[in-house]
């Protein structure tokens, strides 16, 4: 068995690059460090790698993490600039004995000691996307709800279960802010003799419950990836909700080391990408009722095409 599950639409090429890899005996740390790269690179996905969104001082400020779940090994970066795939960093620090996490000016030396590629991330797109947010918030910058993060949960054929993430954050965030993403056990988790999970949301929310490991301990308990995404969600929601009154955008895809897999959201619009050996790959759009139970979907093909339609229209500034 094998396969790969990732948050969102975006995920979609990426899938089947991995699943193409997959399929060719290649390990789970290649193909999923290929799937996320493929996002990364695409300038028109604004909320990962080129073409990201920037800060509230117009500099995009990229997160990522990386575990291995036959070792737990774990590598990650939060607030790096002008490196190309945030990701590929992240997997080269999982390989480190120590200093496996490192953030700001210390990633980037670290980054840039290893001959990572450098790279100008703010495209002239995301500028134009935050002069028009800046003139609609007159002049009063905070963070608006764009936190797409790609997470992605793989599985080879040896039983190699990966996790791991990529991200830009929100957009406007405060410089030098730091979501779930690269922190292992929110924002990913795996391991080989469970499965994996990882997180898209509003992180802030999303790290108060250790939402990740969560998911792969309900696992060990023998809930289904599907009952333990569910649980997951619904139980942070509720107790953000009684705690603070409200809870911020929570959704979670996960994998187990069947290959099974499993989603969960609390809000509408949430869709993720899936590829298995039984599974060629596919979009599938959630849906939550009002119990927490989440169905989904295959995305149609009109959908399809508004997505990519939607996020490649030319930016009108007012």
């Amino acid at each position: 068995m094998y396969g790969i599950i990732a948050t969102w639409r975006m995920a979609k090429e990426g899938v089947e690059l991995a699943d193409q890899m997959l399929k060719n005996g290649e390990v789970s740390g290649k193909a999923i460090e290929a799937a996320i790269k493929a996002v990364e690179d695409f300038p028109y996905y604004k909320s990962v790698g080129y073409g990201g969104l920037p800060n509230e001082e117009q500099i995009v400020e990229l997160d990522a993490g990386y575990m291995d779940g036959d070792t737990m090994s774990v590598g990650a970066l939060g607030a790096i600039k002008d490196f190309a795939n945030p990701i590929s960093i992240a997997k080269k620090l999982s390989e480190e004995k120590v200093n496996n996490v490192l953030v700001g000016a210390g990633a980037e030396k670290y980054a840039r000691e290893m001959k990572f590629e450098e790279k100008e991330m703010l495209t002239d797109r995301a500028k134009a996307f935050y002069r028009k947010r800046k003139k609609e918030l007159d002049k009063e910058l905070k963070p608006y709800d764009g936190h797409d993060t790609v997470g992605m949960v793989c599985l080879d054929t040896a039983g190699t279960v990966t996790a791991a993430t990529s991200t830009s954050g929100l957009f406007m965030k405060r410089s030098g802010r730091v979501g779930d993403s690269p922190i292992v056990g929110s924002g990913f988790y795996a391991d080989s003799q469970v499965g994996g999970a990882t997180a898209t949301g509003l992180g802030e929310d999303l790290m108060k419950g250790c939402i990740s490991y969560e998911i792969v301990r309900l696992m060990v308990e023998g809930l289904t990836p599907q009952a333990a995404c569910e649980k997951a969600v619904t139980d942070l929601d509720r107790k953000l909700r009684e705690k603070r009154g409200e809870a911020g955008d929570l959704s979670v895809v996960a994998m187990n080391c069947k290959g099974e897999f499993g989603c969960a959201t609390n809000i509408g619009g949430f869709s993720f990408s899936v590829a298995t050996k039984d599974q060629e790959p596919v979009v599938y759009l959630v849906t939550r009722e009002e119990d927490g139970h989440c169905s989904f979907r295959e995305a149609d093909q009109e959908w399809l095409e508004e997505y990519m339609r939607v996020r490649m229209a030319p930016v009108e500034e007012s």
